[in-house]
């Protein structure tokens, strides 16, 4: 495993913000790291890349332990955070030449221009960073987090403020680094992960809640059936009126006449319910159905 992670604990005063979490992240993977916010994926990326340390703990990159070898570690990981820090007053092209020698690299203009044509800086590479939108802003980050060639990337919310064209072509670099990379990126975006992700690991207040492929996950959280959402012109309480067989829930949905049946996979349920309705003489608002998607499981394992 390129990334392996064993029972790490940090508590920031009286808050604990990560609980015994433990997982690996196995290379030519693009594994998603989701949480809501404060759930403690920004500080387990900090250890991971040697910015902070564990309170207890290992954690260990491509062999190399986070505390007992920072430096290798550090050799070994490409890191792009969330506020990406740049020196705006520098050009793209200088900056980049800039990143190569603090890593002291052989060829640093070759990889200067690698990276450049790699992330589709080619036109704004004359330009200060200043003077750059937020989306060529992140494809600089991420040129500098690759420059050094390393073995794990560490994507931090990469497509912030992206525009779709933009979106796209670093979605597909992504997907394409995972293929000879080890590869860890956090996101709030559910399309994201559904695109790019071979794996999930989803983390909240601190502790590892679902850990797998997207399938997998979407199974044990009880996502493996359908949702039929439906709408009535008149209060009722669904759950006391209606039963059937293969209906696993019945929770209120987000506005007052709306309804979330939730059944097994091979079970629909709307014909019964426009049969439920005309007998109880009411006008049916709404009756649509839809399979679980990763924002549903991600929903109910964090809102617990």
């Amino acid at each position: 495993m390129s990334v392996q992670i064993e029972q790490l604990t940090k508590t920031y005063g009286n808050k604990k913000a990560l609980d015994g979490v433990s997982f690996e992240v196995a290379k030519g993977r693009v594994t998603g790291f989701l949480g809501p916010n404060g759930a403690g994926k920004t500080t387990t990326m900090k250890i991971l890349s040697c910015f902070i340390h564990q309170d207890s703990g290992k954690a260990t990159v491509c062999g190399f332990d986070t505390q007992v070898s920072p430096k290798d570690v550090k050799r070994a990981i490409g890191y792009l955070p969330e506020h990406n820090p740049l020196y705006k007053d520098m050009y793209v092209k200088e900056y980049l030449r800039f990143v190569a020698g603090m890593y002291g690299l052989d060829r640093k203009m070759e990889r200067v221009r690698d990276m450049i044509e790699l992330t589709g800086l080619g036109r704004e590479q004359h330009k200060k960073i200043g003077a750059l939108s937020k989306g060529y802003r992140q494809r600089v980050g991420l040129a500098q987090a690759l420059i050094h060639d390393p073995e794990v990337l560490i994507l931090d919310e990469p497509t912030s403020g992206l525009d779709p064209n933009q979106l796209a072509d670093i979605r597909k670099l992504i997907i394409d680094l995972g293929k000879e990379k080890t590869v860890i990126l956090s996101t709030h975006i559910m399309q994201e992960v559904e695109a790019v992700c071979d794996e999930v690991v989803i983390i909240n207040q601190g502790q590892i809640v679902a850990n797998g492929s997207l399938q997998d996950i979407k199974e044990k959280a009880g996502g493996k059936g359908i949702m039929i959402t439906v709408g009535f012109d008149r209060q009722i309480d669904l759950r006391k009126q209606f039963r059937k067989d293969g209906i696993q829930s019945i929770k209120k949905g987000e506005k007052d006449y709306q309804w979330i049946v939730t059944t097994d996979q091979d079970v629909d349920l709307r014909s019964d319910l426009f049969h439920f309705a005309v007998e109880q003489k009411m006008t049916m608002l709404e009756l649509s159905r839809t399979t679980y998607e990763v924002e549903d499981v991600f929903r109910l394992l964090t809102n617990k």
